[in-house]
């Protein structure tokens, strides 16, 4: 199914990395196609009253015009960049319990093909509204690490599937079939130290998967040499110049959490490229 409707949450600052993503974003939007949905929350907090004396310095300020909130200056940044690439927007937003602001979300998401999500470097925040995501929306996200907004392209051209043999790493590849197609270079990696003969027949059973759809992909592995898979994933994707990767979220058989450790939180901390993640 092609990818026509996506999602994008704003939460948190106006930062500069924070708007540079947005339109990274809506680029990506726009190159699928695809509509885009963007959905801005803040904590409504109770403020107490500040009563102030006629010589009060902050007389001045308070009796100026408002500055613009911080949900309203990443609303604003949505308006721009979706004007700018000329594609399908709407934006919706609201003040609600900050213990709601990742459930609503996710509620949301549930009604689009993908949810892009900014990713700002080891934030607990963050990485709680990715998990429920990825828990309750039943759809994938695609993450945007802030720290490399830069460099990021918003075509996928290398495309890496990084492949568990798991049952979530089988419904990534299908939610991010579209993109795969799309894509000039599709490689499927495992990383082991073990290259089994269970191994090899997983991968190219996939690589042959991959064909019957016109997606022509190579399979290889990684040694992990005791480093983090995470750290492992991350390395091979930028000595290979890779745009995006393809992942399934939090695995627990046995077999998975010897192949493949705590890739998930390691990853969702830092995503070393454009991140397809689905569970």
């Amino acid at each position: 199914m092609p990818i026509k409707d996506v999602f994008l949450p704003l939460v948190g600052q106006p930062r500069g990395p924070a708007l540079a993503a947005i339109e990274k974003c809506v680029s990506v939007a726009a190159d699928l196609g695809a509509r885009i949905t963007a959905l801005a929350l803040d904590e409504d907090l109770f403020v107490r009253p500040k009563v102030l004396l006629p010589d009060d310095s902050d007389a001045a300020e308070v009796k100026g015009a408002p500055a613009a909130s911080d949900m309203q200056r990443l609303l604003d940044a949505f308006t721009v960049a979706a004007s700018r690439a000329n594609i399908r927007a709407q934006s919706r937003s609201g003040k609600v319990a900050e213990d709601q602001i990742a459930p609503i979300l996710a509620e949301h998401a549930r009604f689009s093909d993908l949810t892009l999500v900014p990713v700002k470097p080891h934030d607990s925040r963050t990485e709680h509204i990715i998990e429920t995501l990825l828990f309750e929306s039943g759809r994938p996200l695609l993450l945007c690490p802030e720290q490399l907004v830069e460099v990021l392209r918003p075509e996928f051209e290398n495309v890496m599937i990084a492949w568990d043999h798991s049952a979530r790493a089988a419904r990534a590849v299908g939610d991010a079939m579209p993109i795969l197609q799309a894509a000039a270079s599709v490689r499927v990696v495992t990383v082991t130290d073990d290259k089994t003969d269970e191994i090899v027949q997983s991968g190219t059973s996939l690589v042959d998967h991959l064909r019957e759809h016109g997606v022509y992909a190579s399979f290889e592995t990684a040694a992990g040499g005791g480093s983090s898979i995470g750290k492992v994933l991350g390395s091979w994707a930028n000595s290979n110049a890779v745009d995006a990767i393809v992942m399934g979220a939090y695995h627990h058989s046995r077999l998975n959490e010897i192949v493949w450790g705590g890739v998930t939180k390691t990853v969702i901390g830092q995503p070393p490229c454009w991140v397809m993640i689905s569970h």
